[in-house]
């Protein structure tokens, strides 16, 4: 145990509150943090699983009569604990009036006072917006808007920062509006490569490619069963970028997602070595500023306004960025929407690539999801299986003989190209048991490194160097540092401990902005099931999903019904405004 958690500790014993909770808080307050607790014990309310009652009595019992329901660290820790719990959620902000009601739920006699103490402090950061989305003044009839009252939101100040910034970095590029190419140039480069290559492309997506060689930042849209047409697509970009001599670079969220775009474009290429190749974003922000012309995000759904706003900072004056998303998947698991926003403020364009072929069965599937249905699909290779299951424990059963003796043996996928995803962390079907189960059968061992034996497959949930979160590897090595071997394989040095999970099975939040050879999806019984959450466990899948259904029903239910929780953001604001 290191000096600040055993500081962190010794002050937490004196209010009451479990040894436990020290290594988290002395990583969440940093420097100093034994010192910030002794001074404020709400900073407990830092961790989500600390309620505020907990906080209140750990808060007595060290201050004593000092720890009034009005002090300002009691209300500024309270509005604080509500902006986390909401970007949990995926908001990236709070709008004022609607906070100030959560706040008084949680017993505040006066919220306005707690939302003051917070930005105070630093805690949360206020932005005011007067954008007016109404579309409908007729300008030529003589129509004058209405100047609309300005909104205020408050928001965490990383992710209301990092939000701004992203919408600036975005303007930024938006108002460089130099095509890398004519209409007509582009039009014939695409063609030129289309022959040189010899596959063929559709009309919709030769538009496309004509549109980011016009338009500095364009959200590319795809379905579930386009990723060859995409991979074509981008050895077009690669020669509208060569022969206008402005550069290309292309990323994908993770490593195996980079891995995957890698393998398609092999598959497209034709004769010789591809001269393009996709890395992980990780790899890309290492090397920024970026100097090239022609930036391509793939997977850009699962990048939430954080990582984006880096990628955006990255990009130079002038270049085009591209983001390639498939709009029916899940939003990411950080806060933010970001391809979403970008396309609702009409500040960029949008095209869309078509794969006019027939979609394969995990595709049909994913199609039909997407639509509001869970049909059974034809799988004359068994692309697709559903197995159902009578309870959690059976449902833990199956993903387990899936993963170790069913695909292998029936597909020939080994069980490394596998992965478990599973629809909540908890539960006996949750990714914690999955993985316990799993690792049993295909790693046995003590857990001799903090929990972890070489050879275990571990999911990366920090950011490092040549690493990111959702990167997902094997662990080779356990020494100063821990070498994970990744799926490019490229190995990475891991110094802090607390950046591996296990990683046989992961979440749908975890597993988005990855893709597998093989996935097994699990949904027990009692989870909530939306649709974007079962189209994104589907479309990991590169070859065959297994799907392990123990809902008794809730999952077509779920899929019909559930469209997907809305999410409270400021980008469309920040770029219509910028």
């Amino acid at each position: 145990m290191s000096d600040a958690v055993e500081q962190v500790s010794a002050v937490l014993d004196r209010m009451g509150a479990p040894h436990a909770l020290a290594p988290r808080l002395a990583a969440e307050l940093g420097p100093g943090a034994a010192a910030e607790l002794e001074t404020n014990p709400w900073l407990l309310l830092r961790l989500p699983a600390v309620t505020v009652e907990q906080a209140d009595y750990c808060a007595r019992r060290h201050l004593g009569d000092a720890a009034r329901p009005d002090d300002p660290r009691r209300l500024s820790a309270l509005t604080a604990h509500v902006l986390r719990r909401s970007a949990r959620r995926g908001h990236t902000a709070v709008e004022e009036r609607r906070l100030t009601t959560i706040v008084g739920e949680l017993g505040v006699t006066n919220p306005a006072a707690a939302l003051d103490a917070a930005v105070a402090d630093g805690s949360s950061v206020v932005f005011e917006s007067t954008d007016d989305t109404d579309d409908d003044v007729d300008f030529a009839e003589g129509g004058v808007p209405d100047l609309p009252d300005a909104e205020r939101f408050h928001a965490l100040p990383g992710i209301g920062h990092a939000e701004q910034r992203l919408g600036e970095q975005l303007a930024r590029l938006i108002g460089g509006n130099d095509p890398i190419m004519d209409a007509l140039t582009a039009a014939e480069t695409v063609d030129a490569a289309v022959e040189r290559h010899e596959f063929t492309l559709s009309e919709r997506t030769r538009e496309a490619l004509v549109t980011v060689a016009l338009r500095p930042v364009t959200v590319l849209r795809h379905g579930p069963g386009d990723a060859a047409e995409v991979a074509r697509a981008l050895v077009c970009l690669h020669a509208i970028a060569a022969d206008s001599q402005v550069g290309v670079a292309v990323a994908a969220p993770t490593a195996q997602a980079a891995a995957e775009v890698n393998r398609e474009l092999a598959r497209c290429w034709g004769e010789g070595e591809p001269e393009l190749r996709a890395v992980s974003l990780p790899e890309l922000l290492a090397r920024a500023p970026l100097e090239v012309g022609l930036v391509v995000l793939c997977e850009a759904m699962s990048v939430g306004v954080a990582r984006a706003a880096e990628l955006a900072s990255s990009c130079a004056d002038g270049a085009h960025l591209v983001l390639v998303a498939d709009p029916h998947q899940a939003p990411s698991a950080t806060p933010g929407r970001v391809v979403v926003d970008v396309a609702a403020s009409r500040t960029a364009h949008v095209a869309e690539v078509a794969d006019p072929g027939e979609p394969g069965p995990v595709a049909a599937l994913a199609q039909a999801v997407a639509e509001g249905g869970v049909p059974e699909v034809a799988a004359p290779e068994r692309e697709v299986v559903r197995v159902p299951a009578t309870s959690a424990e059976e449902a833990a059963h199956r993903v387990v003989q899936l993963l170790t003796d069913s695909i292998p043996r029936a597909l020939g996928i080994a069980p490394e190209d596998v992965q478990v995803v599973a629809a909540r962390e908890d539960g006996p079907a949750g990714a914690g048991a999955l993985n316990a189960a799993c690792k049993e059968r295909l790693n046995p061992g003590p857990g001799a490194h903090g929990g972890f034996d070489v050879g275990d497959r571990v999911l990366l949930v920090a950011e490092g160097p040549g690493y990111g979160p959702g990167d997902t590897g094997v662990l080779r090595e356990v020494g100063e540092v821990a070498v994970v071997e990744l799926a490019d394989g490229r190995r990475v040095s891991v110094a802090d401990p607390s950046a591996l999970r296990p990683g046989w099975a992961v979440t749908v939040a975890a597993a988005h902005g990855g893709r597998w050879p093989a996935v097994v999806a699990v949904f027990p019984p009692e989870v909530p099931v939306s649709r974007p959450q079962v189209y994104t466990a589907l479309t990991r899948a590169v070859r065959h999903v297994s799907l392990v259904d123990a809902t008794g029903g809730a999952l077509e239910t779920g899929v019909r019904e559930n469209a997907g929780a809305e999410r409270t953001t400021r980008l469309v604001r920040v770029l219509r405004e910028a």
